[in-house]
């Protein structure tokens, strides 16, 4: 049997955390409206089992942008569409890119 993967892109800057919370507990018009933005292009796929590789690339239209910046609202995004738990990634890789057009590419991964 073939592992179960989910591999995509979607067309969007990343949401930096700066931008996504007000205080300590509330999300900002910006995340809200990031969330409902990633979610509606996120295709639905069957989830892989746990524990969990994901590997994301981040299309920044930036220099200054931080690789790690837009990680959590990313991820949690991807938890509230595929139902997956971030207590379950074991690993988790990063990529930086500079382009003109923002991006995010990833992919979920069972971790044998």
């Amino acid at each position: 049997m073939k592992a179960v993967t989910i591999k995509q892109k979607i067309h969007i800057n990343p949401l930096s955390v700066n931008k996504a919370w007000q205080g300590k507990r509330f999300k900002t018009k910006a995340y809200k409206q990031y969330e409902r933005d990633v979610l509606l292009q996120l295709k639905w796929s069957v989830q892989p089992l746990p524990p969990y590789r994901i590997d994301i690339e981040f299309g920044f239209t930036s220099v200054l942008s931080d690789i790690d910046n837009p990680v959590k609202c990313f991820v949690d995004i991807l938890q509230k569409k595929y139902g997956i738990n971030d207590k379950d990634v074991y690993e988790m890789n990063l990529k930086k890119t500079i382009v003109k057009d923002g991006y995010i590419k990833f992919g979920i991964y069972h971790l044998k």
